[in-house]
């Protein structure tokens, strides 16, 4: 009969090493529209597995980011992994439970996006290309001609995108996200709103030369503080542990330029109140770092430094243009990093990811704008840091599994779940992706971990599951209406870049004119 969750099954089951184990290290040193459309209860949709059944997945091959158990069996009772074994042992011990057929299938940890604008898939073929931040000069923004559902519908295919890509978890970094809310809770995904506040009053958004040029010293409203922090209140108290506890709420002050010293100790205090961790754009541009130097006497870090607001609890977006003292500062504090390597990639910059370890900074990663997919991000993280380091022999470090660790461990740390979190062992949440190894890509493949991250796809994922239930299955999304929120995304899409096109003409840098 099954176990309860609590039950730690015998020692062949919870034994993390196996023969057919193979640990990283040794084998590096051995070989060198409407709301309604999108939430769970439209019409046609199919529920979610729930919680209080038991999956095997049989025959299988589990991965963590050291080692890799061929030829085992995965539990999962109640949200919980609960046994890790020979197959035939747990089908044994689990008679009833619902078998997952895991022949030619590897399981992973569910990636964690640390640093996502959901709404923000709007300007996908847009902001890529016109430098940070967005130099065109649109005669009409287009998140302006989005009504309130419209901007949900953005949010909602953002979610779709990151549950075919592989995010079991997701930081919505935004300002306003109770209008979103709903919706996101219901995709299934594990979510962590980060509701975003400034208080400068002469001006706000991230600072560009043009800008930079028209600056004046910064003016801070305690209205602005007040009504933000509000704001968190009010979102902590209505979502914060919702659906079994998948969703959390942490403080986030938007900018270093727009904050106040008062603001940042606020939010700092607020997270400490309540447990919670917190984050921050940081040193996105050398406008950013000249503005807090010309105003503050202080680089970007060095400002949050000085009013407490760096440290263990901090996961920093970007940190593209630290300089050594900084570098050294955040290490010294155990600030968290984000890196958005994708987004870092096309906007030409890569931030100095080796020495922000070397300084002690853990790294997390996350998606940024436009695009959703952190299997991306994991690619782009391994290629442009091996550029980046100076090494005596050049691309052995990183290892793609230093880059799952990443996306996985570090990104649970810097959601405060690492000890439920991240890896796939004996206890924690059944956060977990299914990826189909039986691809004209992946095979052969002397190690899968490496196969996928260099070679891989999105599409190989064949089933994501959160909290022990499937949110994606065979390659179906349960949890939303796909094919609705497609086809609704696309006409409000062409409707308003339409508008936008019509207004002016997009001049594409590089390109003549036509």
């Amino acid at each position: 009969m099954p176990k309860s969750p609590n039950h730690r099954s015998p020692s062949p089951l919870q034994s993390p090493r196996r023969p057919a184990d193979i640990s990283r290290r040794q084998l590096i040193t051995g070989a060198g529209a409407g709301a309604a459309a999108l939430l769970l209860e439209g019409r046609g949709l199919q529920a979610q597995a729930t919680s209080s059944r038991t999956v095997v997945f049989s025959h299988t091959t589990v991965v963590t980011v050291d080692t890799v158990q061929n030829d085992v069996a995965l539990a999962v009772e109640g949200g919980t992994i609960v046994a890790i074994g020979p197959t035939d042992t747990i089908l044994e011990t689990y008679r009833q439970s619902e078998v997952y057929d895991g022949r030619g299938k590897a399981l992973l940890p569910g990636l964690i996006n640390c640093h996502a604008h959901l709404a923000a898939t709007l300007a996908r073929g847009f902001n890529e290309d016109f430098g940070f931040p967005n130099s065109a000069r649109l005669a009409i923004q287009p998140a302006s001609l989005l009504s309130g559902e419209e901007a949900t519908l953005m949010v909602t295919i953002g979610a779709l995108e990151c549950i075919r890509s592989g995010t079991t978890t997701v930081v919505e970094n935004a300002s306003g996200i109770s209008r979103s809310a709903a919706a996101l809770a219901q995709t299934g995904l594990r979510c962590v709103f980060a509701e975003s506040i400034r208080d400068r009053e002469n001006g706000s958004g991230p600072m560009s030369p043009e800008l930079l040029a028209k600056s004046e010293a910064p003016k801070f409203s305690p209205k602005l503080r007040d009504q933000g922090l509000q704001r968190i209140e009010d979102l902590f108290t209505a979502w914060h542990g919702a659906k079994q506890g998948r969703i959390s709420v942490f403080p986030a002050a938007s900018l270093a330029e727009d904050a106040s010293p008062e603001l940042l100790k606020a939010v700092r205090a607020f997270a400490e109140k309540h447990d919670l961790g917190y984050t921050i754009h940081l040193n996105q541009s050398h406008a950013e770092v000249e503005f807090m130097r010309r105003y503050h006497r202080l680089r970007p870090s060095a400002f949050l430094d000085a009013h407490g607001f760096l440290g263990p609890r901090l996961f920093a977006a970007h940190c593209r243009y630290v300089d050594d003292s900084e570098i050294a500062l955040l290490g010294r504090s155990g600030t968290i990093v984000s890196h958005q390597a994708a987004m870092a990639a096309n906007r030409g910059v890569i931030p100095p990811i080796p020495a922000l370890r070397e300084a002690g900074c853990p790294i997390a990663n996350g998606t940024d704008n436009n695009t959703n997919d952190m299997f991306e991000v994991m690619r782009v993280a391994l290629l442009t840091e091996r550029i980046r380091r100076n090494d005596a022999i050049p691309g052995l470090r990183p290892q793609p599994e230093d880059v799952l660790e990443d996306a996985t461990q570090g990104g649970a740390r810097a959601v405060r779940q690492g000890t439920r979190l991240g890896s796939l062992e004996v206890g924690k949440k059944a956060d977990l992706i299914v990826l189909d190894t039986r691809r004209a890509h992946l095979v052969p493949a002397g190690r899968i971990v490496s196969a996928w991250i260099h070679n891989g796809q999105p599409s190989d994922i064949e089933s994501v599951m959160v909290d022990g239930q499937f949110i994606m299955r065979n390659r179906k999304v349960l949890t939303m209406d796909e094919e609705r929120i497609i086809a609704e995304a696309d006409t409000v899409g062409r409707r308003i870049w339409t508008r936008v096109q019509a207004a002016g003409p997009i001049a594409v840098p590089g390109r003549p004119r036509r």
